[in-house]
């Protein structure tokens, strides 16, 4: 499950609290306003009360007025006077009772004197409509600053955060091959400014790492060419002698073709170690990159009688990498011929597809997943160092070229490099 952004964490947070605090005032409102409604009701009841006994012990002879429409008053005395108190009051005991519910509901009080019993009852039913009304406000209430606090904290976390998400989002703009911006600036809170300088002094390490590995891959290419290209040279000079013998001819072609593979292998490996892509976008001839690139393995393609088929239309262009195309396709074709022992290699384009298929001895379907890691080789009789695939996943994730594998073990493989 994946973790929400600090933003919405923040605002969270603050509408949680808000809503937390105002829920806790609407309660402590509700139970006080219920607690101030009942002893008010007890105060009104019981000074009722005391002023209908002592006007009947100081006036026997008087009958009470009723005082308003919440309040009735009944005086016992015989059975005649018990017969006009309603059927709910007749039986209450002396002292203070609730009868009924909800708008219907009656503080009673029961009072007895001298055999004289006394009844104040008092309708308490327009205090619990505004008691429900007033319950009806809070939870509006509550709703409305539920919202506004959601909000509010969606807001406040904004201005908290945007430091913040503009540092985040200058950081993955970074290009250690382009000038230098500082990302520590005035104006930054402290801690973002903390971060900031921490973000600057890592760049700083890290560009003083790739001017090192440059350097060293620099160097370590024109050392490592320097005798290559002498070996080659030296190669093509043996092969103009008059009087070689065929099978010196065949061993100074075996060194030839043995350094053209360490150039390429040196290509590779120099490519592994910048991690970066070379080369410009350009417009290429499909066609005419899958010739160069599967020119040196015609030898071996002869040697074997492979049928080499090259079905990509000439007129077919695409804009991308030529430098990173040739690498791709020199690996994969150099794989195909491999591993191929008869049979047919064969390279197509459709709809910004480049397909290269053989008729070799297939990969088995445990290793399909792994053919694209470094180091790893399908089978014994394979050269090199098994890092060709690594470099072609590589190439294909830095240019957005996607790569996939299918296989019949003894029927064939087929790679497929999408390039648009």
């Amino acid at each position: 499950m994946k973790t929400p952004d600090l933003r919405v964490r923040v605002a969270a947070a603050v509408a949680i609290t808000c809503i937390a605090v105002v829920t806790a005032l609407a309660l402590t409102l509700y139970t006080a306003s219920e607690d101030l409604e009942e002893t008010l009701v007890e105060q009104i009841v019981g000074e009722e009360m005391a002023y209908l006994v002592k006007h009947h012990l100081d006036n026997p002879g008087i009958v009470v007025r009723e005082p308003g429409p919440n309040l009735q008053y009944y005086v016992v005395r015989n059975t005649a006077e018990l017969e006009l108190v309603p059927q709910s009051l007749r039986a209450l005991p002396t002292g203070r009772h609730e009868v009924g519910a909800g708008i219907n509901e009656k503080h009673v009080a029961v009072h007895e004197v001298s055999g004289t019993r006394f009844i104040v009852a008092y309708d308490s039913g327009q205090h619990e409509v505004r008691e429900q009304q007033f319950k009806h406000l809070l939870l509006f209430a509550l709703a409305t600053v539920t919202m506004v606090a959601a909000a509010l904290g969606y807001w406040i976390a904004g201005l908290l955060t945007h430091q913040i998400t503009e540092l985040s989002a200058r950081v993955s703009a970074l290009d250690p091959g382009a000038p230098r911006a500082l990302l520590a600036q005035e104006g930054q809170d402290a801690e973002v400014s903390a971060l900031a300088r921490a973000f600057d002094q890592y760049e700083t390490r890290i560009r003083e790492l790739l001017a090192r590995e440059r350097e060293f891959t620099g160097n370590a290419s024109h050392e490592l060419r320097t005798p290559l290209t002498a070996i080659r040279t030296s190669c093509e000079l043996l092969e103009t002698e008059p009087g070689l013998t065929d099978k010196a001819r065949s061993r100074i072609a075996g060194i030839a073709a043995a350094a053209d593979r360490m150039t390429g292998q040196i290509e590779m490996l120099l490519f592994i170690a910048r991690s970066q892509a070379s080369g410009t976008m350009e417009t290429v001839a499909v066609a005419e990159c899958v010739d160069n690139a599967v020119h040196p393995l015609l030898a071996d393609i002869a040697a074997k009688r492979l049928a080499f088929e090259n079905t990509v239309p000439v007129q077919a262009t695409l804009t991308l990498n030529r430098q990173a195309l040739d690498i791709v396709l020199t690996n994969l074709l150099r794989n195909a011929v491999m591993y191929t022992e008869r049979g047919h290699i064969r390279v197509s384009l459709a709809d910004g597809c480049l397909s290269v298929t053989d008729s070799g001895i297939g990969i088995p379907a445990a290793q399909l997943p792994h053919i694209f890691s470094r180091f790893h080789r399908g089978d014994a009789r394979g050269e090199g160092f098994g890092i060709g695939l690594d470099i072609v996943k590589r190439i294909c994730n830095q240019h957005g070229w996607r790569i996939e594998a299918e296989s019949v073990p003894s029927q064939g493989t087929t790679f497929r490099l999408h390039l648009s």
